[in-house]
Formats: C-alpha cells, structure tokens, sequence
C-alpha cells in the first residue's frame, strides 16, 4: 500500500523511543505507522576509549558505541554511538564536547533520522499488519517495512475562518470549506442557509473541534490563519475548558509566534500539516501587490470579499446584531476564495512537488538548509561518510554578489540577450564545488606540487578534488528529473526542481548550514563573474558591441533587428562550443550552456538619475511580437504610484514607435492639474512595525497613518496633499499636484527626454508660458 507522509514525528513509550508516520494512503484513507528506532550519533574511533571511561562514570547501560566502516570528511574512521531515546542525544553530545570528544550528525531530527536511512522521501510503500486504531486516523501500522516510492496523493484539504467581536473576547462564527464540507458554525438562533446555530460559544468550539476530527483533513489552511485565527481559538478553547486537539492524536496542539517579517509562524497539530495560505502564496514566488486577502482573491480569481474597508468591524458587529445571514455568508465566502485560490494556483500541489524532492513535510520546504541536508546526508550515507554536526558559524567575510556589468546608455534597435541557463548549478556541476570536495586552505598547503596541480582552481583561489562530488552529482539527478518533467510538460515538478536546485548556492552561504564555508559560496560567484566577462569578451572579438551584463546574462547590440534570430542562434553556438574546449583544460565536462532568449526590436537603457552613467537592473524592451518588457523601472515598482506607471508606459510606447513625445508630455501634465487623473495619485506603502515604533524618523506614509488615529500596520494608502501626506479615508486637504510633476513625473520623462537633448523642466516651462500668454 502507497503512502504519503504529511507529518512525521515519534513519541516514548516504555522507555523505547518509536517513529511515527502520519498522512494519506493511495485508497484515501488517513494511516499512521509506528515503528522502533533507536538514535544515534558518531565519534571519531580514536575518541572512543575516552567515550566509554565517561559512560563507565555516568554508569549508564542504554549506551553503547560500536565500531564502522564509515569514515569523517577527513577520511577518519568512525564509531556509532547508540541511546536509547532522543532526547539523550543532546545531552551527551554537550558531555562529550566538554571532554574534547567531537559529536557528528547529532544534530538531525530523530524522525528525519529515520527518515534518511530508510530512504524515504515523501512517498513510501508500507507493508504489513494493521493493529486496533489507537489514533485518529483509519489505519494504523505497527513495524512495518518501509520504502521509498514515487506516490503524488489527493490530500484532504480544509479551510477555515472565523469572525469574532471588536475585542476578539468571543467567536460569532466558524466556517470550514472543503470538497465536501461547506457550512458555518454560528452563535446564535435562527434558521439560516448553510449554517449550524449554537446557544453557547463552547457548544460551538466542540462542534468545530468535531468536524475536524470527523472530517480528518490532512491540511488545515486559512488566510493569516496562525496568527490570527487559531490563535484565537487556542484561547477561546481555553476560555471555554475544552482541551485544544485537532490533530490526529491525544496531544494537545501548539502555537509558536513570531515578529519577524522573515520566519513565519508555526502551528503544531500532530498528525496533520497547518498551511498558512498568504504564507504559501509568498514561498511559491507569487507576487501581489499586497497580501490581503481582497488583493489575492481579485488577482487570482476575479472576485472578493463580501465585506472591504477598514471598517469591517463595525460592519461586522452590525450584521451579527441585525442581518445574521449576511455575516454567515461572509464568513463563509472567506474561507471559499481561501480554499480556490489554493485549487487554482496549484500553490499546494508545488508543495507536494518540493516535498517529494527533498523529504521536507509540507510546512517546511522553504527550509532550504533543512532540505540539502536531507539530500546531502543521504548520499553521504550510500558513501558511507559522515557529516559534521550543524553549528551556527561566524560570518567573518561577504559572500561576493553575481556580477552587474556598467551598462551603456542609450535607445537601441536589435538588442539579443543571451542567457546562461541555471548559471550557478551548472557552475557547481562543472567545477565540481562541493563540501566534500573542498580542500580548506590549511590542507591544500600540507600538500605537494604535484597534489595541488591536480585540483581545481576557482578565481578565488579556493580549491576542489577532481572527483565528482555529492551536490553536483544531486544537482545532475535533479536536472534529468527536469529534463523529464519538461518533456511531460509537468509544470509544477519543473517548477519545484528548479526552485530546489537554485537553493543550493544560498544554503552554502548560509552561516548555519553545516557546510557553510565563504570559500565554497565565494567560489560559485567568482566563477559567474569571470564567466560572464570573459562571455562579452569572446562575443566583443566577434564584432558585437555588449551593452549590458547581469549575473548570468548578456545583452548584444546587433544594429539591425532583422539579423538578431540568425546572430542570436550563431553566438549561442560559437560560446557553448567554446567552453566546452575551455572546461577541458579542468579536465573537466562542461555544463554551461548559454541561451539565445530573446531579442527586442527596440530597447531602452536609461541613465542612472543625475548622471550620464548607465543603470542597473533597469531597461525596457519592445519584442517583435509587441510585447514590452520592463525590468525595475517605476513601472513594476510598488511604491510608486499608477500616474507614474501609466506616465512611463506612454512615452516609452511613444519612443519605440518613434513618434514625438513633446505633446504628450505637455498633455499628460495639463490633464493632471486639471484633476483627471486623480484616481492613480494614491500611494500604497506597507508598515511592518506600529506606527508608534517610529521615532528616528517619520517616512511619508508614517505621517499618514498617524493622522488616522490608530496604530495602523497593514498597508497604508495615501495622498500628498499641499498640507502633507493624508490618508486616503481622511483627506480633507487639495492634492499637492506640484509635488506629483516634480517627483513622479519629472524623474521618468527626464530619464527618456536626456536622449533627444530635452529636458521635462523646459517643456513644461514652454507650457506654462503659453497659458501666461493666452491671458494677455
């Protein structure tokens, strides 16, 4: 029978530590595997007679230590140090360590432990008996064989909502959606449409814990669903003496919050994975304009909210008062747009993907660390090699960025640009950097002339072993896999892959990642800036003038967009060609591949502002199709606003059809001044932190927020006005139409104007001087 892990863990019992595996059977059934595990960790053998005098002291007979073939990064034999529960491995390994005995992979999660050594991933076969149901699930498996396999399940998924009153003091109402459930758990009494009305809000709260056991979902999702939602049940059911478990188990679950902007908060429900929605919009590279709700929902599937405004609360307190049935629906209509956005952007699927990858649990793919552990330590383990325990290293040196070449200014026609593929994963492959292949600067000095010759030189002087390491031969499998989901045209296994593979280069640069090493990541990044330089050297001898260059792309001036197919396909060829020559001198296979991507029929490069230098990381492109291209002007820019993105689209449509941009600039700016434009004049900023935290310094969008009274966070709209920034709900003050031209519009028309030898300042001054004239 099939399987696909949702949740792994393990609990004690007499005294024997036992794995525990929760999730989805391939017949739809929800299981539990329990199987004996004992931990473990490693030392060096020439460490282990020390080891056994502390063990013969400590008196201790669940401890043994037995000797391997398995050997350190440094080709030291090892011995296995076996306990009897998890959470002795911590404490000893402190003992040891007082001792000067080094532990190794004793840091690894028991279950994950388990987990790597059986080599399953994700999905796994199970074979053997079931034993009576002791969980909340429909199978439960005592020590059954286990292994891998490939199994892409149809998880249970639920959504819920909740809507309290203005103090969040109580739950009014609940709403669960799902492919089969659809309905709203409600305070109060009454006969309402999709609805289940209840005298007490503990009535209630069993209820809900009720359905969820019943309905059994694998995940539980919902919109700022930790935070907000099940931080307010947590406490309603404790308000209310009902024991908070909704998971797959008799454990309680838990809560752990967090400030930061950059980690996520974690719900505990053991059995089952909570997935904040809004989370993993963000984690699956999916850009909004916000994270609300409203924004996703209109984005993604064309309609919102029943309710919008700041002042849902009160509208909400007004509907539970007066019309029951409209707050039902709303509640009910939140957790619906939840649940489809979630079906229709495959947001869920992917996770599936990258869990299946990597064997993270669902809530935890975007652990990049964790994740090249799990695959790292697996090959480490059919090599039989073991792995330095993860401690958190001091980031003494920068990690060197991808190379930005000083770009030329100007408006071309026939611009190409040639793109390495996978640039730093291809690196890896081809040079083979790797931690097991790295050789540290004090062991490359111990060796001979002759030993150092056969190694690989990076541009940094860091040095690697010519035989295939463990992350390019990670990196080879995952890139086949790609090759085959491509082929399938299995977008989101693509997708998942590519995300995986491009981890790689972070994680090395990450001072708690057990292989962090400066050398290593600085390695990869003077590599794509050598590479990418020497690639508009070779393409400049051909006669081809290199406008720009960004990490792993070029972009070619070839003069005349009709020849850039045939010059684009030509130069493609002529670079792979030679760096396959080139890698031979490394003794090497090569893995670059450079791309002919696309060419612009008209392209723009702009100055930096204020100079007669070229931008970085900011164009603009017309292809023949007649699609444009814009890369970090203001136009994609959030904190500006919709008068500059539309300001900016007129004149480059204007300059890449070569029609004169006077008139129109002159126009735009009159019909701003004349108020027809005043609906793209709103600023949208995000406040990460109360308003009041501000007290160095006052940002407009700050000075706004203040002037609604409240400690706003969430994102501000607003408005200069000619008394300041005003919030977008409360501005009584005219619309500073000036500060517009000078500071949305002038910065644009100036960076385009500077090419035809014009200036914004002068054609706005003409326009000034004929409106004074025509009063005469």
């Amino acid at each position: 029978m099939k399987g696909f892990i949702v949740y792994p863990s393990y609990r004690i019992k007499e005294g024997k530590a036992q794995v525990l595996l929760y999730g989805r059977l391939e017949n739809g059934e929800s299981f539990a595997t329990i199987n004996d595990f004992k931990p473990y960790f490693w030392i060096k053998q020439s460490d282990k007679k020390i080891a056994e005098k502390i063990l013969k002291d400590m008196d201790t007979k669940n401890i043994t230590i037995e000797d391997s073939k398995f050997k350190n990064f440094d080709d030291e034999e090892m011995s296995k140090v076996i306990l009897a529960i998890p959470r002795e491995v911590p404490e000893l390994k402190k003992i040891f360590m007082e001792n000067n005995v080094i532990s190794y992979e004793a840091d690894i999660r028991f279950s994950y432990r388990y987990m790597i050594d059986k080599g399953i991933k994700a999905g796994m076969e199970i074979k053997g008996k079931t034993i009576e149901n002791e969980f909340m699930v429909d199978k439960v498996f005592e020590n059954p064989e286990l292994t891998p396999t490939d199994f892409s399940p149809k998880l249970k998924i639920v959504s819920i909502d909740i809507e309290t009153d203005m103090k969040n003091s109580k739950i009014w109402s609940i709403s669960l959606y799902s492919e089969d459930i659809k309905k709203v758990l409600f305070l109060g009494q009454g006969n309402f449409k999709n609805a289940e009305c209840f005298k007490t809000e503990k009535e209630l709260l069993e209820k809900f814990k009720e359905e969820i056991i019943k309905y059994d979902p694998d995940v539980i999702t919902g919109w700022n669903l930790i935070d907000f939602d099940l931080m307010i049940i947590k406490d309603r059911f404790k308000q209310n003496s009902i024991q908070f478990i909704l998971g797959r188990t008799n454990q309680e679950c838990s809560i752990r919050l967090t400030d930061s902007y950059f980690i996520d908060s974690k719900a505990n429900f053991p059995g089952r994975t909570v997935i904040d929605a809004m989370s993993l919009m963000k984690v699956s590279f999916m850009r909004l304009d916000d994270y609300k709700l409203q924004t996703a929902a209109k984005t993604i599937l064309g309609e919102g909210k029943l309710i919008t405004g700041d002042h849902r609360g009160t509208e909400i307190e007004r509907l539970y008062k007066e019309e029951p049935q409209k707050l039902i629906d709303y509640n009910l209509k939140d957790s619906e747009l939840v649940y489809r956005i979630v079906e229709k952007t495959n947001i869920l699927n992917l996770t599936i993907q990258r869990s299946k990858l990597t064997g993270m649990q669902l809530d935890r793919v975007n652990a990049s660390i964790a994740s090249l552990d799990s695959l790292y330590l697996r090959e480490l383990k059919e090599k039989k090699i073991i792995a330095p325990s993860a401690f958190v290293n001091e980031r003494d040196e920068r990690i060197k960025g991808g190379f930005v070449m000083q770009s030329k200014p100007g408006i071309y026609d026939g611009i190409i640009v040639l793109d390495f593929k996978s640039l730093y994963p291809s690196i890896i492959r081809t040079f083979n950097i790797d931690p097991l292949s790295f050789v540290p600067d004090d062991k490359y000095r111990r060796l001979s002339t002759k030993e150092q010759s056969k190694l690989i030189e990076s541009p940094n002087k860091a040095h690697f072993k010519n035989t295939d390491g463990i992350l390019p031969i990670i990196i080879q499998r995952l890139w086949e896999q790609r090759d085959i989901a491509k082929k399938k045209k299995d977008d989101l296994a693509s997708q998942a892959i590519k995300i995986t593979m491009n981890s790689f280069f972070g994680v090395l640069a990450n001072p708690t990642c057990r292989f962090y090493s400066t050398d290593m990541a600085n390695a990869i990044t003077h590599f794509g800036q050598f590479l990418n330089k020497m690639t508009a050297k070779k393409i400049e001898e051909k006669g081809y003038e290199v406008i720009y260059g960004d990490t792993d792309s070029i972009f070619v001036n070839v003069g005349d967009s009709s020849k850039a197919d045939k010059v684009g396909k030509e130069l493609q060829v002529y670079i792979n060609e030679f760096y396959q020559n080139y890698v031979k001198d490394f003794k090497r296979k090569s893995f670059l591949e450079l791309e002919y991507e696309k060419s612009f029929r008209k392209f723009l490069m702009p100055k930096v502002r204020g100079s007669e230098k070229g931008a970085k990381k900011r164009y603009a492109g017309l292809t023949d199709d007649g699609k444009m291209t814009i890369v970090g002007l203001e136009f994609v820019r959030r904190d500006w606003t919709e008068l500059s993105k539309k300001f900016q689209m007129g004149l480059l449509e204007h300059i890449f059809a070569d029609k004169p941009i006077d008139t129109f600039v002159k126009n735009f700016v009159n019909e701003l001044r004349k108020g027809k434009l005043d609906s793209l004049l709103i600023y949208k900023k995000a406040i990460r932190k109360a308003v009041s935290a501000y007290t160095k310094t006052t940002p407009p969008h700050i000075k706004a927020a203040r002037k609604l009274g409240r400690d706003h966070v969430g994102l501000i709209e607003y408005l200069i006005t000619i008394n300041g920034p005003e919030p977008l709900e409360k501005q009584p003050s005219k619309i500073d139409y000036e500060h517009y031209i000078k500071k949305q519009l002038k910065p644009i028309a100036d960076s385009i104007l500077s090419f035809q030898d014009k200036s914004f300042d002068d054609l706005i001054a003409k326009q000034k001087q004929t409106s004074l004239f025509s009063f005469e």
